[in-house]
């Protein structure tokens, strides 16, 4: 009776611990639910990019609004997830006709990185005042900006899908010249874009839905 009340005792007590059969942490959230909805997140992610991609290609836009979706996974789970969306979304426009997309992935990776980097800090984004937000949109823009300047004139001249290629060229033939009108361009487009991209993301985060989400 003794062994057997031990090896009950000692049974209920490793079933409390390990929170069920499933396992679940504290909260009631297992590790595959939290892995299933990372997973699913980033591919939502992913989508929003190529989407915001297609529309600034076919409207011509001077930006690019291909970096929403990884904005927001880096503010919601982190630099190292934010670098997905923009690896996994290049290939993807690359593939569908957009090859420069592909090219500039690793501009995307950046801004993911750093994007995960201040909302790590900040708490995320969701309660920014107006004047931080521009701030903490110059910061996340800069490094990819100076990388993607590199690539934009050493592997195309300046001419990419982008409408602000057309920026580019006017500015070429003034005192700037090709490489000084690439990164004035480039920095000055960057900026714009991340700027909308953070304000839209900050808005979404203010979701109470997506506000759970990210406090999970």
């Amino acid at each position: 009776m003794t062994n057997e009340r031990q090896n009950k005792k000692t049974n209920g007590k490793s079933y409390g611990e390990s929170g069920g059969m499933q396992g679940r942490r504290p909260g009631g959230t297992s590790a595959g639910h939290i892995s299933a909805a990372r997973i699913s997140t980033i591919a939502v992610a992913i989508v929003i990019n190529y989407v915001g991609g297609q529309l600034a290609l076919l409207l011509h836009l001077p930006i690019y609004l291909d970096s929403i979706g990884t904005i927001l996974a880096a503010c919601l789970y982190g630099p190292a997830w934010g670098v997905l969306p923009p690896l996994f979304s290049g290939l993807v426009m690359a593939f569908t006709g957009d090859i420069y997309s592909l090219y500039f992935a690793p501009v995307g990776m950046i801004l993911g990185a750093m994007t995960g980097l201040v909302a790590r800090r900040s708490r995320s984004f969701s309660s920014r005042g107006r004047t931080r937000l521009l701030l903490d949109a110059l910061f996340i823009t800069l490094p990819g900006t100076i990388v993607s300047s590199i690539i934009n004139a050493a592997v195309f001249g300046g001419v990419t899908s982008s409408g602000s290629s057309l920026l580019v060229q006017l500015l070429a033939h003034t005192p700037l010249g090709l490489t000084g009108s690439i990164f004035a361009v480039q920095i000055l487009t960057d900026y714009l874009d991340r700027l909308v991209s953070l304000l839209l993301v900050r808005a979404v985060l203010n979701v109470p839905a997506v506000k759970r989400m990210a406090a999970g």
